[in-house]
């Protein structure tokens, strides 16, 4: 209780005492990208249509993702309301998520498909645009395709940045000897990489549908055991569901339902602290325990040799609990989260 007190002090709430358990026990960490060890804001950088002006493809676009609170359905928005063009199509109806691949709609009746690359490469011919995209996911861009009445329009471009806290975050993880730390995204690998390099994570698996991820999580918790899994949005949740401990970040109503932990703050620097904190917890309580089964011992073997009394016996009881509660109550002041 006191554990659990602290941390809800410091933004980090735990569903029980159950899984401050389970975290102290993780010898693995894998991350969502976006959103997670990223800023999570994307701005558009560039959109290239193939047969009609590029505020026309912004603004068509916007009408579907309007609809979507992922990141970059609002960079999209957000890009076409600084255009003025964000009205010019009313809002889609049907609207449904492809999940890991992209999302799709109908427009004045008329059906508009935004997806990945490689979900392009399986349906709609893009041939115009197919050179110009690989290179935006060279430069590490995330790149989106939009289709209208069947046929290809163009595409949008989107780049994001690494949250300012992210690497010191994964090395004070390391610290704790923590690892592997491997990065778990649907994004293209050399996006992907690109964060990885800037964040200094080594592991990355990239191009992963939700089914996947949850794939990537068994196998590690195959390899090392007790595997935590941090993300903050609804392609999370399967996999926070496979792992030992699901960490939510952020506000996501399905990840927060999902998540065994959930970190209220605007980055990771509290996901050290919450290991820290777990791991403190079951060290005292095996403390209190080794406490507890010593002084029982110590007052026995004095009953056999006949010292023992009525006061003994009330300090080896009502004492020991009395002082393995005040031992516990240290967790409310410590440990303390790094400013």
């Amino acid at each position: 209780i006191s554990a659990i007190s602290n941390g809800a002090r410091h933004g980090v709430l735990f569903k029980g005492g159950a899984f401050l358990e389970a975290l102290s026990g993780v010898r693995a960490i894998a991350f969502d990208k976006t959103g997670t060890l990223t800023r999570g804001e994307p701005v558009v950088v560039e959109v290239a249509s193939a047969c009609s002006a590029g505020d026309d493809l912004l603004a068509l676009a916007a009408a579907v993702e309007r609809r979507s609170e992922h990141p970059l359905a609002r960079a999209v928005v957000a890009a076409a309301e600084a255009r003025g063009v964000a009205d010019r199509y009313p809002a889609a109806a049907d609207v449904t998520a492809n999940s890991g691949r992209g999302v799709s709609g109908q427009v004045n009746g008329r059906p508009v498909e935004i997806g990945s690359h490689a979900w392009f490469d399986e349906t709609i011919d893009h041939l115009p645009h197919c050179d110009a995209i690989r290179a935006a996911d060279a430069r590490g861009q995330t790149t989106m395709l939009i289709s209208h009445d069947g046929d290809y329009r163009g595409y949008i471009a989107l780049a994001d940045a690494p949250r300012d806290d992210s690497a010191a975050a994964l090395a004070e993880l390391r610290q704790l000897g923590l690892g592997p730390l491997v990065m778990l995204t649907g994004d293209h690998a050399a996006t992907a990489e690109r964060i990885a390099a800037a964040v200094g994570l080594t592991e990355v698996r990239a191009g992963l549908l939700p089914a996947d991820k949850v794939r990537a999580v068994e196998a590690l918790r195959a390899e090392h055991g007790a595997v935590a899994m941090i993300g903050d949005g609804i392609n999370d949740t399967p996999a926070l569901a496979a792992a030992s401990v699901g960490i939510a970040m952020g506000r996501a109503a399905q990840a927060l339902e999902t998540a065994d932990v959930v970190l209220l703050g605007d980055g990771l620097r509290q996901l050290p602290f919450a290991v820290r904190l777990a791991r403190a917890a079951m060290g005292t309580v095996r403390f209190n325990v080794a406490l507890s089964i010593a002084i029982k011992l110590i007052f026995f073997v004095l009953v056999l040799l006949g010292s023992g009394s009525m006061w003994l016996a009330v300090l080896a009881d009502v004492g020991t609990s009395l002082l393995v509660t005040a031992n516990g109550m240290r967790l409310l002041r410590w440990p303390r989260m790094n400013s």
